[in-house]
């Protein structure tokens, strides 16, 4: 069943101004570094799982091309906000603000750090949608909670082995850095498990809101086409 109808849906919308909001967040999430129980991850870990489960809700109902969109979209959106923030720094401060150095802890992303999260956001989410997309025409569209696993899964181990050893290679023990790694990605596959019963409800009730479910038959997964969105 595919259904197409004129502007963008509201429920859509919703989810990407979400996908967006949670991107730009765990950015800013990421300056902190957890131990719980011993075990070492990043603040971000709260928030940035969220948005692999929207980008499995995207490619399910609207297909690959809609989740390249709004890929694409999260980028430039997390690089516009490391833009601003750069020039809010660069600016004179008052000489009565006392918060400079936290807020430049904070927002002073190291220049490895912008490109290690740039490349791991857009390669590990790619790399979700593409998993996503196959294995839904691969089953005929059945068995939906596996290959959201599975898909986030593949994209996160992606986004970790990209993103940690550029951000924090050399400023950690090599032993800690691999230790943070393999906990993040089984930590947000855990997370995608736990919340999987409320993704599988949300993916019906959008489907049969919008009256669709598309799959990507004779689609280009070349991740610069942004302009194929129909």
């Amino acid at each position: 069943m595919q259904h197409h109808t004129k502007g963008i849906p509201i429920s859509f919308m919703l989810l990407g101004l979400l996908f967006v909001v949670c991107l730009i967040t765990s950015n800013l999430l990421e300056t902190k570094i957890l131990q719980v129980w011993g075990i070492g991850m990043t603040a971000g870990l709260l928030v940035f799982p969220i948005s692999y489960i929207i980008n499995d809700c995207i490619v399910e109902v609207w297909g690959f091309k809609k989740a390249r969109l709004l890929i694409w979209l999260g980028f430039a959106m997390n690089f516009l906000v490391i833009c601003f923030t750069q020039i809010a720094i660069l600016l004179p401060a008052a000489p009565y603000w006392e918060g400079a150095t936290g807020f430049n802890f904070v927002f002073g992303f190291a220049p490895r750090i912008v490109f290690a999260s740039l490349c791991a956001f857009l390669l590990g989410s790619f790399t979700n949608a593409y998993v996503m997309s196959k294995m839904k025409i691969a089953s005929s569209g059945k068995h939906f909670s596996a290959r959201a696993v599975v898909s986030t899964l593949a994209g996160e181990s992606i986004d970790s082995l990209i993103f940690f050893p550029i951000a924090f290679f050399g400023m950690m023990p090599i032993e800690e850095l691999l230790q943070i790694m393999v906990v993040q990605v089984i930590l947000k596959s855990l997370y995608e498990i736990v919340v999987l019963p409320l993704t599988v409800v949300t993916v019906r009730y959008l489907k049969k809101k919008e009256e669709l479910d598309v799959f990507d038959e004779d689609v280009s997964y070349n991740i610069l086409r942004v302009r194929e969105i129909d």
